[in-house]
């Protein structure tokens, strides 16, 4: 039995609903004929539906046509509800295009079009309304012709007798075959040889979309409709499906009792009950059993314990599913091409929690995921794209229907993306202590349209496939923003180059940071180009009032083929900025006291026509954006610092795999970064938490018995010394350390830096220090956040277990929080509990053990802390010990990106004392022999 499913689309008012009831009526599916205007049509089942008389949801009827099983998909026709009608589409054998033959071809119609060229999907066109005075049948075809493609031809009197095509139409026969047989070469070079057409020629090149029927009559009055679905089942091919399981998901809803519904089209062998659609799943989770399988019909559904290929059923059970996503044998859908341009402000009612309406708007989202519901933190705002006024109507009802919430919407801003200006080699790593993951990615440019394209061109032997295969979710499952206004990228293709991972370091979460990064520094390194959206517009103006609407489409920066006359009336068509058009269509109607007509439809994106404007307007601040980090995260002496975006090319550890294909003669993208010229080479490797690197950060080192790596380089080029002989044999290892500074520095243990503890109190010191204090004047979060990384750097060299507290005992309900910033710890104190309290209540629980010092300048805590055994330093000494050790690492790092370039000294030399260097002299001179090659 031959199983199909069709989809039904038009533009508004076409009559798409009304041929749908009429193809119902007519397959005996309904007994009773429903209407728009009456409210009772069968596929309208909201309410809101009905009380607007339009299709605001994509609903399924499954009916009979002759051998055929028939599964009907009616789609929303107003331009607001085009995402939902464009998910349908993935999942369609045929379409039905429904022609308003009073308007002919709508701008939408066209849109609808390029749609269904993109899916690939063969077409039947109905012209509806053939009954309306005025409508000429010649005129229509040839105005379709002209406007869709000339390969659509008027089917009304063709059959099949004998597997072979017949016309029996009135007019010339010969030339219908002719016109018929020029739509595909084979048909032609057969036409020609035996003056026949073959039916199955024909519906084959009606799949492969070489041929589009065409039909005509008036849905409302049932004219010509059985007639069009014969020759729907007459010459629509039977698909056929593998026998390996795949499906496809188009649609997320919630029934009566919310029940989430997962619609879906099997396209590869068999689904059961209390199967799963998938046995892999992310680490952490477990695959979801199908609890029901229906099959829907209008409001009604059947229940099944088996769907096979080629069936569109809703499942049960899955809560994880979202529209796009293949299983089994097919692929995820790429990026809609009908998208929202609009976002508007979410506004709430006074007292209402946003938190609690974002988690709701998240339900809704699943439904329409076009309307990337975000909470923007700047702003402290829910923010939704919606594609125009209706849907936002729409949307206000659902909320106030499925939340019992009366919400508003703002005033609209434009969406605007962003692309990449030229091909680039990003790069990221991160690596904290006993985390590990590096990220190589190829990022170039596309042509508009496109979308994001992600690809993987690593070998196995230098990342393991589960690797790439998890920086490839992380590609994909992010909204990526660029650094001009922090929009959202298009556009462009990410291609894996080469990465590495830790043995035992490396998480998950490992790579998702470092993947991010190094997104962020490709895009930062080649720079990015703002996109806007534009329209595509059909304007028809009396002839007289041409040359203003011309004048109005080049001051909105529009541009425009020749105009052409239709009778008294000018026709204009081109492209314009959705900014700069919105509300033009009230000025058409005013200028042509009426007669004018705007027809627009999204276009898609383009270079941004008053850049500069826009990105000072938004004022994105790119050094501010916290979230997406573009620098890079390394580790040394047991402790995180941040490389910046610009530097951080010369600390990777995986060589540039571009840098080597140029070294070998392999051509790159014209003009692909593969290395940054401007910052200087960090000369020497280094093996950081277990890995060596090709290029590193200077190592902060007090003296060559410290440095193991030093030791190991002198190892390996004079062997081994007889002092490390009688060293290792079980003489004491001396260590020598830099001189203590500063009043708490004084070791209570044997120099034990495990057992060295010191407690910041955050606030304290914060307003104790000029430049924090007007800091905080100005940005509370900033001080705080100011006084942690001077305390990461702290920490860094004097590897103490460094812990700053921060008061939050008057927030409401706060249960209180401690993390990890880096390399120290940092806590925030519970309701009704003070940073002294705490500080208090630590100290007498590990000073007994370990040298524990307090940093505050409170008076009493010092007091108490006194009591407890512990050391104290008041803000002063705090900040001068800072200094002093900010000091040395200045030295330090003078020391080491100066000395082997300029000074002449021995790197390796320096670093050793006075006792280490004789010592390598009398080996140089050959006094002192060693072991070892």
């Amino acid at each position: 039995m031959k199983r199909l499913v069709i989809g039904i689309l038009a533009h508004v008012d076409a009559g798409k609903t009304t041929l749908s009831e009429a193809i119902l009526y007519t397959t005996g599916t309904i007994r009773k004929l429903g209407r728009v205007d009456k409210k009772d049509a069968f596929l309208d089942t909201y309410a809101l539906e009905r009380a607007r008389g339009i299709t605001i949801f994509s609903k399924q009827a499954v009916f009979s046509l002759g051998e055929t099983s028939v599964t009907l998909l009616d789609t929303p026709g107003h331009v607001d509800f085009s995402a939902e009608m464009e998910r349908t589409l993935q999942v369609l054998d045929y379409a039905i295009l429904v022609i308003n033959g009073a308007d002919g071809v709508q701008g939408h119609t066209e849109t609808l079009w390029r749609l269904l060229k993109r899916y690939h999907i063969p077409v039947f066109l109905f012209v509806n309304k053939m009954d309306q005075p005025g409508t000429d049948k010649e005129a229509l075809l040839a105005n379709i012709r002209r406007r869709l493609d000339s390969s659509v031809i008027d089917f009304t009197d063709v059959s099949a007798e004998d597997g072979t095509l017949c016309y029996s139409g009135s007019g010339d026969a010969e030339e219908f075959y002719e016109e018929l047989a020029m739509c595909e070469e084979h048909m032609m070079e057969d036409y020609l040889e035996t003056m026949e057409l073959d039916a199955d020629q024909v519906r084959h090149a009606i799949h492969e979309r070489k041929v589009f029927p065409c039909y005509f009559g008036s849905a409302l009055k049932l004219t010509g409709v059985e007639e069009f679905l014969k020759g729907v089942e007459i010459w629509s091919e039977n698909p056929s499906y593998p026998e390996q399981f795949g499906a496809k998901v188009f649609k997320i809803s919630r029934d009566d009792q919310g029940n989430r519904l997962t619609h879906l089209k099997i396209t590869g062998g068999s689904l059961k009950v209390k199967s799963f659609l998938t046995e892999e799943v992310e680490e952490g989770t477990e695959p979801e059993k199908i609890n029901q399988i229906r099959i829907y019909s209008g409001t009604k559904f059947e229940m099944a314990n088996e769907v096979e290929a080629g069936t569109i059923c809703a499942i049960t059970g899955p809560a994880l599913t979202k529209p796009g996503q293949g299983y089994g044998v097919e692929k995820e859908t790429g990026s809609p091409l009908l998208e929202p341009v609009l976002t508007y402000q979410v506004i709430l009612p006074a007292g209402y929690d946003a938190h609690t309406m974002l988690k709701n708007l998240r339900l809704l989202e699943e439904e329409d995921p076009q309307l990337h519901i975000v909470w923007n933190e700047v702003l402290a705002e829910i923010q939704a794209q919606v594609m125009g006024d209706v849907q936002m109507e729409i949307l206000k009802s659902q909320i106030k229907e499925r939340f019992n919430v009366d919400v508003e919407f703002g005033s609209g801003n434009i969406v605007y993306k962003e692309t990449i200006a030229r091909p680039v080699e990003g790069v990221g790593h991160y690596e904290p202590l006993r985390h590990y993951a590096e990220v190589h990615l190829l990022m170039e440019p596309l042509e508009p349209g496109s979308g994001l394209v992600f690809e993987a061109d690593c070998s196995e032997d230098d990342l393991a496939l589960n690797w790439q295969r998890l920086i490839m979710t992380h590609l994909e499952e992010k909204r990526h923003r660029g650094v001009l206004t922090g929009s959202e990228i298009t556009d462009m293709k990410i291609t894996i180059v080469a990465g590495r991972s830790h043995l035992k370091h490396t998480e998950g979460g490992d790579f998702r940071q470092s993947t991010y990064r190094a997104v962020r520094q490709g895009l930062k390194e080649a720079g990015c180009r703002l996109l806007e959206p534009y329209y595509a517009f059909r304007l028809e103006v009396p002839a007289e009032s041409i040359g203003r609407a011309m004048a109005d489409v080049e001051r909105m920066q529009g541009k425009f083929d020749a105009p052409r006359q239709e009778d008294d009336m000018a026709i204009l068509e081109g492209s314009a900025p959705v900014v700069n058009m919105r509300d033009y269509q009230r000025e058409v109607i005013s200028y042509t006291k009426g007669r004018g007509r705007m027809i627009v439809s999204l276009k898609g994106y383009e270079p941004c026509h008053n850049e500069e404007e826009v990105i000072a307007r938004i004022g994105y601040d790119f050094d501010m954006d916290f979230q997406d980090p573009a620098g890079s995260v390394f580790c040394a002496h047991g402790a995180g610092f941040v490389v910046p975006w610009d530097e951080v090319k010369n600390y990777m550890h995986v060589e540039s795999p571009l840098a080597k294909r140029r070294a070998a003669g392999i051509d790159l993208p014209p003009e692909t970064v593969v290395e940054n010229k401007e910052t200087p080479q960090v000369v020497g490797a280094s093996s950081i938490n277990g890995v060596t690197a090709a290029k590193s950060a200077p190592k902060l080192s007090a003296s060559y018995y410290e440095d193991k790596e030093l030791q190991e380089i002198f190892f390996r080029t004079y062997g081994e010394s007889k002092r490390q002989k009688q060293q290792a044999a079980g003489e004491a290892k001396r260590v020598i350390r830099p001189e203590n500074h500063g009043k708490y520095n004084q070791p209570k243990k044997e120099d034990d830096v495990d057992g060295e503890y010191l407690l910041v109190d955050g606030y304290n010191i914060i307003f104790a220090w000029e430049e924090l204090n007007e800091l905080a004047k100005v940005n509370i979060d900033g001080a705080r956040y100011r006084l942690m990384d001077i305390l990461c750097n702290y920490q860094g060299y004097k590897k103490c277990t460094l812990i700053v507290v921060f008061d939050a005992y008057k927030v409401t309900g706060n249960i209180g929080s401690a993390s990890k910033y880096h390399n120290i710890n940092v806590v925030y104190t519970k309701e009704a509990e003070t940073a002294d309290q705490y500080i208090e209540k630590l100290a007498h629980k590990i000073g007994g053990k370990y040298r524990v010092t307090v940093a505050t300048s409170d008076g009493l805590e010092q007091l108490i802390i006194r009591s407890q055994g512990c050391l104290l330093l008041s803000a002063r000494d705090l900040k001068e010990e800072v200094e002093y050790v900010n000091a040395l690492i200045a030295e330090e790092k003078e020391r080491v990106t100066t000395g082997p370039k300029n000074s002449g000294k021995n790197y390796l030399l320096s670093h050793a004392d006075k006792e280490m260097r004789e010592y390598f002299e009398d080996v140089r001179l050959g006094k002192i022999k060693v072991d070892g090659n």
